[in-house]
């Protein structure tokens, strides 16, 4: 059974837009969802699996993304959650549907989004769709189910820790950069300020003995002559 549905562009975790559910179970799960659309906003496309499913407890988390069609257009991730025992085969197949409509009508604003969920409005098409694949006894859907879909066999499946996991890893490395930067910085800054001091020390007493030699030749040339 499908759980929960989310909708998010890849390149910076903003979600389009949401199956929406009241079941406050599943609350951990939104920020679980949240947490892999940041993971792959760290990652570039060509890195990250276009499908994948990722388990957490009882649940299962399946997201395809939507590679950009063009230099203007945003890649997008449609991931959402079910049982275990859910199959695989409907699951994805559920996520194509969606992918293909939410393309249809709204794939070309994708990348001019600058609000959270501007396009809520796709959760009529979405609960409509669920409904479609909530039993999986229906003929419908056992027809779907006996459809030889030879890729579906082939999407990997790992953990949520792991998963997430990695995207920890990636913020370490990106802060130790940073702190790494800064402290070369600060490095080049005092480096700079003991050279000056170096020349100062070094200069200075020359130039106040140059400055009182002249001093005297003028009192000299003045007073004496």
């Amino acid at each position: 059974m499908v759980r929960l549905t989310l909708i998010a562009r890849v390149s910076d975790g903003l979600p389009l837009a949401e199956g929406l559910d009241n079941d406050a179970d599943i609350d951990q799960y939104k920020t679980q969802a949240k947490s892999l659309f940041k993971r792959f906003s760290q990652q570039s496309c060509s890195n990250q699996p276009s499908r994948m499913s990722v388990e957490s407890g009882n649940f299962v988390f399946h997201y395809i993304i939507q590679a950009a069609a063009t230099h203007s257009a945003a890649s997008v991730c449609f991931l959402t959650l079910t049982e275990k025992g859910y199959p695989k085969k409907l699951v994805f197949q559920y996520l194509e549907e969606l992918a293909g409509e939410f393309g249809r009508l709204y794939g070309p604003q994708v990348d001019g989004a600058t609000r959270p969920y501007p396009f809520i409005k796709f959760d009529t098409f979405i609960q409509k769709t669920k409904r479609l694949y909530m039993d999986t006894r229906t003929q419908r859907n056992l027809t779907k189910l006996n459809d030889d879909l030879a890729e579906v066999h082939s999407i990997m499946t790992r953990n949520i820790a792991e998963v997430l996991g990695q995207g920890e890893k990636l913020d370490n490395m990106s802060k130790m950069s940073s702190t790494l930067s800064q402290e070369s910085r600060k490095y080049s800054l005092k480096a700079k300020d003991l050279h000056r001091q170096a020349l100062l020390r070094k200069y200075v007493p020359l130039v106040v003995i140059i400055l009182v030699v002249l001093l005297l030749m003028y009192i000299r040339g003045r007073f004496y002559s």
